[in-house]
């Protein structure tokens, strides 16, 4: 093929592809082209674990009068993450009981620590905790809690001091990666000589199965008192979605080809979107943008159902929508199911259409305004503080011995 037919034939691939195809393939071979992708490896060279330590230094056991200090290991919170809301429940609940906590954020690019303290004051304004650079050392706490396999390397890096170590495990994050390096660093990370506290028995389970390593388990809890029916019940319709693209386990693709289906079917049912904005739908949306947990709730009480699809732990999403009276519609799997036993959830098959299907199930009901009461009843009453209890708990446990705590 000589220069002027290559040249014929890019000019026809790039008219069939539009500009938005073009700016894609630009910005595709840029991102090669530098190596972009190594952004979102989260460790600096000498954070990462070269081996897998025996023992770890330990002090003393604490005395059980005084309260202790906790360090919480995790990266910089963003609003409206599941994964640091649940964490800093954690971190409340320890406060609650009278100890002091400290959050070590990291970040490998470096971080402004007055900036990150007022975004979690007003992200999460009931943890009253110091905020520190973990990069500057990991000291002067009883304990040490990692809270990601990212941060657990960090605990194992910057933590010279003799401390108890615990990791408080809210999936298993190999599944996050393809079967290569990250997932085995994340694997790894289940082996240090930490206290494992698993959130859910799917995450216990995978613990056991996969690595053959014990766990304390706690359960999820359901924040009831922001998550409810509204006070005034109005009709419901239309449907809503929780998007995620760059989050794969979160099944936003799955999702995209479902709706695309449902909307053929029940036209006249709204489809509702938070979160990251979709691009390039071929059908109509409501986009509502990052809403405030009091605003997500005002949504669902106008909707009839959710996708609440997650292929690893089970998504916090599903629960807080039964609360507020909305039918959850979950990607099947013993994974999903481990977590979540409510009646009212739809499961679906893994498949666009699967999922469409649960849909119009949940929308052609003929009682779908009073069955609304009944999704919400079966969660009425459920909260974080078995959770936070139980996580304070073996904290205490660890650090002042069982015989004390």
């Amino acid at each position: 093929m000589n220069r002027l037919t290559r040249t014929a034939a890019t000019i026809r691939r790039l008219r069939r592809a539009g500009i938005s195809g073009l700016a894609q393939r630009v910005a595709a071979r840029a991102f090669r082209a530098t190596d972009a992708r190594s952004l979102s490896f989260q460790l600096e060279p000498a954070d990462v674990a070269s081996a897998v330590p025996e023992a770890l230094p330990v002090p003393d056991p604490a005395p059980s009068d005084q309260p202790l200090v906790v360090g919480w290991v995790t990266s910089p919170p963003a609003a409206g993450s599941g994964g640091h809301t649940t964490l800093f429940r954690m971190v409340e609940g320890l406060e609650a009981r009278g100890h002091r906590c400290v959050v070590f954020l990291y970040d490998r690019h470096g971080l402004d620590v007055a900036l990150r303290t007022a975004e979690l004051r007003h992200g999460w304004p009931g943890v009253r905790a110091e905020v520190r650079d973990a990069r500057a050392g990991i000291s002067g706490v009883d304990a040490v809690v990692a809270s990601s396999w990212e941060s657990a390397h960090v605990v194992l890096s910057r933590s010279v001091e003799p401390a108890h170590r615990l990791y408080f495990v809210q999936d298993y994050e190999p599944y996050f990666y393809p079967r290569g390096s990250e997932y085995e660093l994340a694997a790894m990370t289940y082996r240090f000589p930490f206290r494992r506290i698993a959130l859910g028995e799917m995450v216990a389970g995978c613990l056991r199965s996969e690595l053959g390593q014990d766990s304390d388990v706690v359960p999820f809890g359901c924040d009831t008192d922001t998550y409810h029916l509204p006070e005034t019940e109005a009709p419901r319709s239309g449907v809503v979605l929780y998007a995620k693209p760059d989050v794969g386990r979160r099944g936003y693709l799955l999702a995209r080809l479902a709706l695309e289906r449902f909307h053929r079917a029940h036209p006249d049912e709204e489809i509702h979107v938070y979160g990251s904005r979709p691009a390039d739908l071929p059908f109509p949306v409501t986009f509502h943008g990052r809403l405030t947990p009091e605003e997500l709730n005002t949504l669902y009480g106008r909707v009839v159902a959710g996708l609440a699809m997650s292929f690893t732990n089970i998504s916090l999403v599903a629960e807080e929508m039964l609360a507020a009276g909305v039918v959850p519609v979950v990607n099947d799997s013993p994974l999903a199911r481990a977590d979540l036993a409510d009646p009212h959830v739809g499961w679906a098959e893994p498949t666009a259409a699967g999922i469409a299907a649960g849909l119009a199930a949940a929308v052609e009901r003929p009682d779908r305004d009073a069955y609304a009461a009944k999704v919400a009843a079966g969660v009425v009453g459920r909260s974080w503080g078995p959770t936070q209890e139980m996580v304070a708990r073996i904290v205490e446990d660890e650090v002042r011995g069982p015989a004390r705590g």
